[in-house]
This record gives C-alpha cells, sequence and structure tokens, in this order.
C-alpha cells in the first residue's frame, strides 16, 4: 500500500486473523511516543527492570531486577533488538501494569480503526488471544508515519550499542533492499515469520505486510517482491488514470476470513529436532577386538 494514501495495490488474506509476534511492538512504540508527546515521560526518564520483565524470554537486553535505562535506550532496544524485556518494563512504566498496558493498547486498536486486532501483552509472545491481521498492521503502521514524523528514523537503524555490546536488527530488509526505513519484524513458532516494513523511492513510501513465511529468508524475498511490485507499477496505474479504482485501507473489502481461527505454523517451523548421539570411538573399537 501507498503510505501516504493509503491505496492499496495488492492484498491477499488482508483479514484472517493472524499472531502478530514482535510486530505487536509497534503499538507498544506507538503508547510510548504518545507519552512523550504528551509530556507524561521524557526520552531521559529512568525505566527500571521488574520482577516480571526479567522473566521474559529472549529476545531480551537481560538487565538484572531494579537496574534502569532511558528511555531512549529503551525505544532502542524495543524496536532495533525486539527486546521482550524492555516491552514490559514501558508497559509497566507507562501502564502500571501489564494488563492496564494492554487494555491501553485495545483501546488505541479500536480508535484508530484496528477492529480484528486483540493484544494480551505488549511485546507479542504467543498468547491465543493476541491476534491481528494484515490490513490491521497496515493501518497502524500508517498511523505511526502520520503522527510521529519526529520519531522515524528509529525505524530504520540497523544496529545499536549499549555498553561494549553491538546488537543488531532482526529486519535484514534494511541491509539488503535499497530503500527499506522499517519498521518490525515478528517470529513465534505459532506465527512463523512475520514483517511490517517500509520503504522509499523516488518520494514515494510504501508499506508491505508479510505474515506467515516459513522461514525469515522467504519472508524477506516475499517482502521485497511486494515493494519492487508496487514501486514499478503505482505510477503507471496512476498515469492511466484508475486511482479512483484502487481501494485504499477503508474501501478494501473484507477478505471474507475473518472470523477464521489464527493459523498454526509451530509444525512447520519449529518441528522438534532429533537427538543424535554419538557413539564413542573407544568403545566402537573394543566391539570390534572381540570380534
Amino acid at each position: 500500500m501507498d503510505a501516504d494514501s493509503g491505496l492499496v495495490l495488492y492484498a491477499e488474506e488482508q483479514d484472517h486473523p493472524w499472531h502478530p509476534a514482535s510486530t505487536t511492538k509497534l503499538m507498544t512504540a506507538y503508547l510510548v511516543f504518545e507519552a512523550l508527546k504528551s509530556g507524561k515521560i521524557k526520552l531521559n526518564d529512568a525505566v527500571l527492570q521488574s520482577e516480571r520483565s526479567i522473566k521474559e524470554p529472549p529476545s531480551k537486553i537481560g538487565y538484572p531486577v531494579g537496574v534502569g535505562m532511558s528511555i531512549e535506550l529503551a525505544l532502542q532496544s524495543l524496536i532495533i533488538k525486539s527486546a521482550n524485556d524492555v516491552a514490559v518494563s514501558l508497559a509497566e512504566k507507562i501502564g502500571g501494569t501489564v494488563e492496564g498496558f494492554a487494555a491501553r493498547m485495545n483501546r488505541k486498536a479500536r480508535l484508530l480503526g484496528m477492529n480484528h486486532t486483540n493484544y494480551v501483552n505488549p511485546n507479542g509472545l504467543h498468547h491465543i488471544d493476541h491476534v491481528s491481521t494484515a490490513r490491521d498492521l497496515a493501518i497502524l503502521t500508517q498511523a505511526l508515519w502520520r503522527d510521529f514524523p519526529e520519531h522515524r528514523a528509529r525505524f530504520s537503524r540497523y544496529y545499536m550499542n549499549i555498553g561494549r555490546r553491538k546488537l543488531h536488527s532482526y529486519n535484514s530488509l534494511l541491509r539488503t533492499y535499497a530503500g527499506t526505513d522499517g519498521m518490525k519484524t515478528g517470529f513465534v513458532c505459532a506465527s512463523g515469520y512475520n514483517i511490517v516494513a517500509s520503504a522509499s523511492r523516488n518520494g514515494r513510501r510504501l508499506i508491505a505486510v508479510v505474515l506467515g513465511a516459513r522461514s525469515s529468508a522467504r519472508r524477506s524475498v516475499r517482502t521485497a517482491a511486494l515493494l519492487s511490485y508496487g514501486f514499478k507499477y503505482f505510477d503507471w496505474k496512476m498515469l492511466l488514470g484508475s486511482k479512483s479504482k484502487i481501494p485504499n485501507l477503508a474501501s478494501l473489502p473484507l477478505g471474507g476470513d475473518e472470523k477464521a481461527m489464527p493459523g498454526n505454523m509451530r509444525p512447520i517451523v519449529c518441528r522438534p529436532r532429533r537427538r543424535v548421539v554419538k557413539k564413542s570411538r573407544r568403545r566402537t573399537k573394543k566391539k570390534r577386538l572381540r570380534r
């Protein structure tokens, strides 16, 4: 879709419920940006790790209980490193509790028109009721670009420094696809590999959403193909006067699968590995001698 106008160039299963995984952190970032804009918090305010935040599984920063970081560093950790522990710390800072913050996330989703989204936590770790759709994630991304232009550059950074560590983004398109300037990847076994990507060329910015890819490589290839299609054909469609025939996010018909159950990619992307038992060389040698 075109980021400015919302015109949708291609859509497939746009309303199929899906587990968003760490693309959830786009909404977490939205609410942090909103709190900064209102003056409730400042970039140099401290965010402390709590008993709850340190129990979150990776990806994480791993600070112990009571150790703090600035809102500035927390945002970098959230967007670039996709830190689950920091997402919880930010949620507790702004919403008081994770549950209180999740309620705010859902209220904001309704206000933005994300009608098929339900948030349970601020980081996207798997929960059966934590769902969104490709359409809703596109709505959220467009809102981020529109409402907080001062924070756009945060999504285009490929790495960050924290202490002596250099941490890289999981969004490989930031390195491999010219013009990519965001936004967020996501992965849990149930969801497969998700991404919300944005790219800009010749003054035009496009947004692509891919959910449920079988690998990070397939996710990148599919997303790059969508973006390349958009950049190649959008201007031709405008030139031929067919703009009125291109639906925007609001007029795009429902996909017909909005009441379906989210898929489960676990059997495909997280198959249990066979345990390989290595035989002892000494034992094998003794057996040969006995023979």
